[in-house]
């Protein structure tokens, strides 16, 4: 059982499917997340409020946010908390791409990791959890062995092809 909890914060409704992504490669390593909508711009007294009471349960608590254009929201929110927070912005149709300058340009002391994958966002989490949880760091080193042998595998394959020298 995993010793945190993990709190998705969504910028809006129009990030949903990416925390979706993010959702279910938590699930993949056991890990469960609550998911909140609050807005660095629109909603910043709500969300603070959000954040004061997670941190008055004292229970550890990895934030991921998932905003596109502006990234107030992890600022914002690593700001006001102790632990960590991954910014994991959504792709823009707009910038053809991630739009992550807001999210590199962070003013002193305050730190958000920057992680674009769902899915690497989410390992992460495992391996910030995994420090104090030797079942999740064996789950972990599952998935990387099973990484490492789809590579294995595709050499192989390329070798049989006639491909290498």
């Amino acid at each position: 059982m995993v010793q945190g909890r993990v709190v998705i914060l969504a910028g809006s409704p129009a990030d949903m499917a990416h925390v979706d992504a993010i959702q279910r490669a938590l699930g993949s390593f056991g890990i469960m997340s609550l998911v909140r909508i609050a807005s660095a711009h629109k909603t910043p007294c709500r969300l603070l409020d959000m954040i004061g009471r997670y941190e008055a349960e004292e229970i550890p608590t990895v934030y991921i946010t998932v905003a596109g254009r502006s990234n107030a929201l992890s600022g914002l929110v690593d700001a006001a908390t102790p632990y960590p927070v991954i910014a994991c912005p959504p792709p823009s149709e707009q910038w053809a791409m991630v739009d992550i300058w807001s999210s590199l340009r962070m003013p002193s002391g305050v730190a958000p990791a920057l992680i674009l994958d769902p899915a690497n966002a989410a390992l992460f989490v495992a391996k910030l959890f995994a420090l104090e949880n030797t079942e999740l760091r064996g789950r972990i080193a599952s998935f990387q062995k099973q990484n490492a042998d789809r590579l294995i595998e595709e050499d192989e394959k390329v070798l049989k092809a006639g491909r290498a020298e």
